[in-house]
């Protein structure tokens, strides 16, 4: 398998297993496609982190796959590369993305499909790209805008230059700069934290803001109301309105 996923404290990691570097061929993507579904089915899972493993995250694409395929092959692939990206972007659960080394080029695209990202000390990102000739294919136009705004982007973009931790850190690239010996713990531990959380109404949380982004602030607001007035049908609201009620913040358990 070039990924698995493996569940532990209501966290499931999907792995990513292809050394030495995790190249994102076909086969990995259309397995991270069945791993997203999986996770978002499976009720034991209520958190994803997204790893690499110690040295590497995902140093980018296949060239050599990619190389061997015209014009008329990309048009026929890109699409089910752009839904494999998606699937793990709409997972409705907590995703964490736990970065040691390379995240480049669709590595660094599949770190932006997470919620959060960790980076290692020793971390680079970025999207080159634009040295092969190419542009990102993989959500990278789109997500990396959306998250550290367009003038970066295009500066990342524009010149496929790699970024480090710190730069990473500074234009909201990632959200966290930790030693690589424990990305992952921490990763785990963020994720696992959420796990233990009201699952509905994390999706409700994620949903609304990923949709709301995407539209106007009034539809937005709609789709926050919706959700919102949704969430006093649950036992999770009713468990934690009591809990506050009878013992204060902070201190209801869900299941």
């Amino acid at each position: 398998m070039t990924a698995t996923l493996e569940v532990a404290e209501g966290v499931g990691t999907i792995r990513l297993d292809r050394p030495p570097m995790n190249a994102l061929d076909i086969a990995t993507q259309d397995r991270l496609k069945e791993l997203a579904a999986e996770a978002t089915c499976r009720d034991d899972v209520r958190a994803v982190v997204l790893h690499g493993g110690e040295k590497v995250f995902a140093a980018g694409a296949d060239i050599k796959e990619m190389q061997a395929m015209d014009h008329a092959a990309m048009i026929a692939r890109s699409g089910a590369l752009q839904e494999s990206f998606t699937a793990v972007a709409r997972i409705p659960k907590p995703v964490v993305a736990a970065v040691n080394g390379y995240a480049l080029g669709g590595g660094c695209e599949l770190a932006l499909c997470a919620d959060f990202r960790i980076a290692a000390e020793n971390a680079k990102l970025g999207q080159p790209e634009i040295l092969l000739g190419l542009i990102p294919g993989a959500g990278g136009t789109q997500r990396l805008a959306r998250l550290v705004g367009p003038a970066k982007a295009k500066d990342l973009i524009f010149t496929g230059r790699q970024v480090k931790a710190p730069e990473a850190l500074a234009i909201g690239l990632v959200d966290r700069v930790v030693p690589a010996a424990e990305v992952y713990e921490q990763a785990h531990a963020w994720a696992a934290r959420l796990a233990r959380g009201p699952a509905i109404a994390l999706r409700a949380a994620k949903e609304s803001i990923d949709a709301g982004l995407e539209t106007d602030l009034d539809t937005g607001l709609a789709i926050e109301r919706t959700w919102f007035a949704g969430l006093f049908a649950t036992e999770d609201r009713e468990r934690g309105m009591r809990s506050f009620v009878e013992e204060g913040p902070g201190k209801a358990k869900f299941l």
